[in-house]
């Protein structure tokens, strides 16, 4: 399988049509769990994992050692009992995900300083956010369904383990996306040039009912078994879609 630097092409091919792409990562070429995250998506509050004043989420609460001998027993004992199952939730989810992209990349076109892409709407937002670039990468990004099975198991049963589970699922997922766009990142290079930030529908005025847009056509039901229900979310709901501009590095 060609690396994504490799196979990623700017613009039209076949006569004018898009022309969706896929690549497939392995577990090794995705950055490491960042166990902070899992919290933090988890829905834990900054000031619980910041209470200690060491910052950021991805190393502070679940990266401490626990301190027996601490004056605070009660959150010594609290932080060691959540690090257990942590433990445990990432045993339980361990080669339960994939790691799979679909996108396509079109030309912009510009009125107004509106920027028209292939999808329904129109977004003042989206375009503040592509202001300058001459292409748009549309991709849809997935990490399976079987984190999606033990979500619904351990929901029923474990209502802790399933929450965390819900937050390693979503960790790992923007970890597929940054992981993509940086490998974006170094392929438009080679091309001379640069990307601005991913941007999802359902931030800001994209609304989310462009999602079947999106989805078609980067193919990603055929290409990620991703389809939508009918209020346009996801499954696998552990699946993200983003736009990504594209610009002439100066």
């Amino acid at each position: 399988m060609n690396s994504i630097r490799e196979s990623i092409r700017i613009g039209f091919e076949d006569g004018g049509n898009i022309v969706p792409q896929f690549v497939e990562y392995r577990e090794s070429d995705i950055m490491e769990i960042r166990r902070g995250e899992i919290l933090r998506y988890s829905g834990i509050p900054a000031d619980i994992l910041r209470k200690d004043g060491l910052g950021r989420f991805d190393v502070s609460y679940l990266d401490m050692e626990v301190d027996p001998d601490a004056d605070d027993k009660a959150l010594s004992d609290s932080r060691g009992e959540l690090v257990r199952i942590m433990d445990d939730v990432l045993k339980l989810a361990d080669r339960k995900f994939t790691y799979r992209v679909a996108y396509c990349v079109t030309p912009i076109e510009w009125e107004n300083e509106v920027a028209h892409l292939p999808i329904s709407k129109d977004s003042l937002d989206l375009s503040r956010n592509l202001e300058g670039c001459s292409h748009a990468l549309i991709f849809a990004a997935t990490v399976g369904s079987g984190i999606d099975l033990l979500i619904r198991r351990y929901e029923r049963t474990d209502s802790i383990r399933g929450l965390l589970l819900q937050g390693l699922g979503a960790e790992r997922a923007e970890a597929l996306c940054d992981t993509f766009c940086r490998d974006i990142n170094k392929a438009a290079a080679a091309e001379g040039m640069v990307i601005k930030p991913r941007y999802s529908p359902g931030y800001g005025d994209l609304p989310i009912t462009v999602q079947p847009d999106v989805l078609r056509l980067v193919n990603a039901e055929k290409r990620l078994g991703i389809t939508l229900n009918a209020s346009y979310l996801m499954s696998p709901s552990k699946s993200v879609t983003a736009i990504v501009g594209l610009c002439i590095s100066e």
